[in-house]
């Protein structure tokens, strides 16, 4: 089961999360939205959308831990200061992570489709020209 799962592209995708979100609170506040890209990577990096989705969740774990620890603006008194409101927030930027790792896995899936069609239209096309000759 877990020989299916591609390491590289799940430490690497929450790696790259982490680190858009780090720098983006250091410097560059614009910087935010782009660690969905180490989450797509996290998901396109897997061999189907099952673990591709489930890996885009385990990727955004460390994107809720910075959450909570306030890299991404701090929570007033209210319900989001509760416990309640603490598992939500992590379990809404988990599900997100897990749709972002979803499309990722998703994108490859119909890359891999669109070169299959590609290369048996080139393979057509070239029995088509070896039957003139």
């Amino acid at each position: 089961m877990f020989s299916e799962i591609n390491i590289k592209a799940l430490v690497f995708g929450a790696a790259i999360a982490a680190a858009c979100i780090l720098i983006g609170y250091q410097y560059w506040d614009w910087l935010y939205p782009f660690s969905a890209i180490g989450l797509i990577y996290a998901g396109y990096g897997q061999s189907n959308i099952k673990i591709g989705t489930a890996m885009g969740a385990l990727a955004s774990t460390p994107v809720a831990i910075l959450t909570l620890q306030g890299y991404l603006g701090t929570f007033k008194e209210g319900f989001f200061t509760t416990e309640n409101g603490i598992l939500a927030v992590t379990l809404t930027v988990i599900a997100v992570g897990a749709f972002i790792g979803f499309v990722g896995a998703w994108a490859k899936r119909d890359r891999i489709k669109a070169l299959e069609q590609y290369n048996q239209k080139q393979k057509i096309g070239k029995n088509k020209n070896k039957k003139q000759k």
